[in-house]
């Protein structure tokens, strides 16, 4: 088998790995929506999820698997540990795809063996080559990871890499699990698994990082010029403790140096071939929707997608880049898909015109999904003169994004001001359909409406962040927010937009409640379940 060499492999982990972060939690159809826009990113193996680990888990899969799993489209994946049922199970949920990827995997450090796992190397060897041989038994396409392989003592890793290729693993992935190793020390662990392994040109070298000490894309970028050619990364870097690497970093890494990096594939310094298949104009368009969709806020200094990631301040910088944005810009924002167009869209524009400009936006809506956006658009346009791209975004992610609609804003006035007691009187519609109306007084108009909201929904929780954004200038910008609560542990995330950033702040904080009380809901019904079989 002749593996791939001049190109790299962008595997996206966003809806496994990165949905693993505190409070990032999504849905199966949030998952969906993020899985379709991946596909249209580029990206070329998507990690679904962990088919055995929930019911949810294998339904996100499965249908990802049906929708986005077409024949021209990515590699459906779907995580295992090395254990029969987890790999039966992973089977049965990609089977839908035109191609499907079962990724299983096992430890291989001394002390996940000694504590974790509680095996022998030679039990261990034996259960890797063996669940490999098994997950085969369904699929073609089978990924083997061992686990903490940063961490492995070399010799008993090159063993286990040789075994889990002969019994017939296509990719191997080297995970620094716990973000622990420098640049040199991960370009040097790849080049010694080229060397030792003698099977290695069988099968495709992975890399799987973590940020810990912020080494992640370093380190993944020097794997690149050591033999990796698949790196397995999250949008916007989201992940377990400090996140994964960065897919917008990886990429535009690759493309804006990629005549440093060409000679490490095989290429010609002067190659304009891009070294991987994504479409960098969809880069920005994703990194929103993963952030408004998570609840996880893209700080504005990040690499590539933050807000001031190409903004200058500096009047040195800012003459420069008048002059010639190439003195300090090293990149194109439109080669990442950021805009300042406006359209000519306004509140006399119908319903065929405002879905053909989200049809060039890259948003492909049910007829459903339209009509909600376009009622939300016709309000946003009463309010506003000039509505832009940014706008648009902002009304789809807001409309057809959203939790359960178990509660419902129907409500919200405020009184506030330099010498007055902030109050807020708020209606919400209940799931029975009852509308209640309750009002507070707070430390601010927002506290103030929080508190009101509280007392019709009456379900105990605390609030851990409240951030509010301006998608566009101007005075009348539609405001942004996200917030997050907890209850019993466990993170909900809820997000709105609204010209009224008073009323956007209620609908994000009954956005996240919703949530809330849909898996108190769930909770419920699993343990009526339970007594009812007697467990």
């Amino acid at each position: 088998m002749k593996t791939q060499t001049d190109r790299i492999i962008i595997f996206d982990t966003t809806l496994r790995d990165g949905e693993q972060c505190p409070g990032a939690t999504l849905n199966v159809d949030e998952k969906l929506i993020i899985a379709r826009q991946l596909a249209r990113l580029g990206v070329d193996v998507i990690e679904a999820g962990f088919a055995y680990a929930s019911p949810g888990d294998f339904e996100a899969v499965q249908k990802i698997a049906q929708t986005v799993g077409t024949e021209d489209g990515p590699i459906i994946c779907s995580l295992a540990r090395a254990i029969k049922a987890d790999i039966k199970a992973a089977a049965e949920a990609i089977k839908p795809a035109a191609k499907g990827r079962i990724h299983t995997f096992i430890s291989t450090s001394d002390i996940h063996l000694e504590y974790q796992l509680r095996k022998t190397r030679t039990e261990v060897l034996a259960i890797a080559e063996e669940m490999v041989t098994y997950a085969k038994s369904f699929i073609d396409d089978v990924e083997f990871s061992p686990m903490d392989a940063a961490r492995s003592e070399p010799e008993f890793l090159y063993q286990v890499l040789e075994r889990t290729i002969a019994a017939g693993a296509t990719t191997v992935n080297i995970p620094d699990t716990v973000g622990y190793m420098t640049p040199s020390e991960f370009g040097d662990l790849i080049r010694g698994i080229k060397e030792n392994v003698p099977n290695i040109d069988k099968a495709v070298i992975s890399v799987h990082g973590h940020n810990d000490l912020g080494l992640a894309v370093a380190n993944f970028l020097e794997a690149v010029k050591n033999g990796a050619r698949q790196l397995e990364c999250t949008i916007n870097g989201i992940g377990e403790r400090a996140g994964n690497a960065s897919l917008e970093e990886l990429v535009m890494a690759l493309h804006v140096r990629r005549q440093y990096y060409n000679p490490f594939l095989g290429r010609s310094v002067e190659s304009e071939e891009p070294l991987t298949n994504i479409d960098t104009r969809q880069i920005y368009k994703t990194s929103r929707l993963v952030s408004n969709l998570t609840g996880m806020l893209v700080q504005p200094n990040k690499a590539i997608v933050g807000a001031n990631a190409f903004a200058h301040e500096s009047g040195i910088h800012q003459d420069g880049v008048l002059k010639n944005k190439l003195t300090y810009e090293i990149m194109d924002a439109q080669l990442v898909g950021l805009t300042n167009n406006q359209i000519v869209l306004g509140k006399h524009s119908g319903r065929h015109a405002f879905g053909a400009r989200l049809k060039e936006l890259g948003f492909e809506l049910s007829d459903t999904d339209l009509n909600k956006a376009f009622v939300k658009f016709k309000d946003v346009a009463d309010k506003k003169k000039e509505i832009s791209d940014w706008d648009l975004e902002a009304i789809v992610n807001d409309e057809i994004q959203q939790a359960p609609e178990l509660f419902r804003v129907e409500l919200v006035q405020v009184s506030c001001g330099s010498n007055a007691c902030p109050t807020a009187t708020v209606t919400l519609r209940t799931p029975e359909g009852e509308e209640l109306t309750d009002a507070a007084i707070g430390t601010g108009p927002v506290d103030a409406v929080y508190k009101a909201i509280n007392r019709v929904v009456n379900v105990p929780n605390q609030l851990i962040e409240f951030s509010v954004q301006s998608v566009t200038a101007g005075i009348d910008a539609i405001g942004e927010v996200t917030i997050r609560l907890k209850h019993e542990e466990r993170i909900f995330a809820g997000h709105s937009a609204n010209t009224d950033i008073i009323v956007a702040s209620a609908q994000a904080y009954v956005n996240a409640l919703n949530r809330l009380y849909a898996a108190l809901q769930r909770k419920d019904e699993n343990s009526a379940t339970a007594v009812g079989k007697g467990v």
